[in-house]
């Protein structure tokens, strides 16, 4: 029609990454976000943020991803459950040597859905270069899979194996289905949006990118209170792309 004049819309999607520890979110988030792989494990002390922008063909898109990478352990489940709100997707992630992460799933899906609703999730299976030493078998993941009626991919942080196509696909299905007003969230489209507590304990990011109480021991976490406003968080944009595996289930 004459006269209307297209506008651009930056599309932002919160992603939360979620599992039991050690089962390799926080190199998946810094492998997507930063293009670098350490296997250097530092507990997750609640939350860990980073930043990437990704043009994604699936959604014809230039997609802002806001990376959370929610402690996975049990003694901070009080104070990440804040954290899911207004996350527009979400993967679950478990380790091929940790039975005990696989077993968790249906535990982490059922989560998601109660903080999140029925917001995209995809189920990865981290560290299939170790497939040698799985503790399920093949068919027990894409069995899960086809009961959560959630894609699985199978990954390697270390060989960055399918890890910018989880990404991708979360985002392309967040687009696809209206974002934001689609879903039904209010999105977090900010980092500046984080805040703590106006009786709690100032947040800090370290060096490890890290969440750190300041000042206290970083073997507690802070505590999250009402609204107000906080820091923010360093961002990060870079890329990196290497592929050696091609083993990929989408179920």
């Amino acid at each position: 029609m004459a006269g209307l004049v297209e506008q651009d819309f930056d599309v932002t999607i919160k992603v939360i990454v979620v599992g039991n520890g050690q089962v390799g979110k926080t190199s998946m988030i810094t492998r997507f976000a930063k293009g670098i792989f350490t296997n250097e494990y530092k507990k997750t002390l609640a939350v860990d943020f980073l930043e990437k922008k990704l043009y994604v063909p699936g959604a014809n898109e230039e997609i802002t991803y806001l990376l959370w990478d929610t402690a996975g352990q049990e003694e901070y489940d009080s104070i990440t459950r804040g954290y899911y709100k207004g996350a527009g997707a979400a993967i679950i992630a478990f380790s091929t040597t940790d039975r005990a992460s696989f077993d968790a799933l249906r535990q982490w899906h059922q989560k998601v859905k109660d903080e999140c609703g029925e917001i995209p999730m995809v189920l990865v299976q981290n560290k299939v270069d170790l497939i040698s030493q799985a503790c399920m078998s093949a068919q027990e993941a894409e069995d899960i899979a086809r009961s959560l009626r959630l894609k699985l991919y199978r990954t390697c942080v270390k060989e960055n194996l399918n890890i910018q196509q989880v990404f991708e696909d979360v985002g392309a299905e967040f687009v696809n289905r209206g974002g934001e007003s689609g879903l039904g969230i209010n999105s977090v489209t900010s980092m500046q949006q984080y805040t703590t507590g106006s009786g709690g304990t100032q947040p800090r990011v370290g060096n490890s990118g890290n969440l750190d109480n300041q000042p206290g021991s970083n073997d507690k976490a802070f505590k999250v209170g009402g609204s107000s406003t906080g820091g923010k968080p360093s961002s990060q944009r870079t890329g990196g792309k290497k592929r050696l595996f091609t083993q990929c289930a989408i179920l």
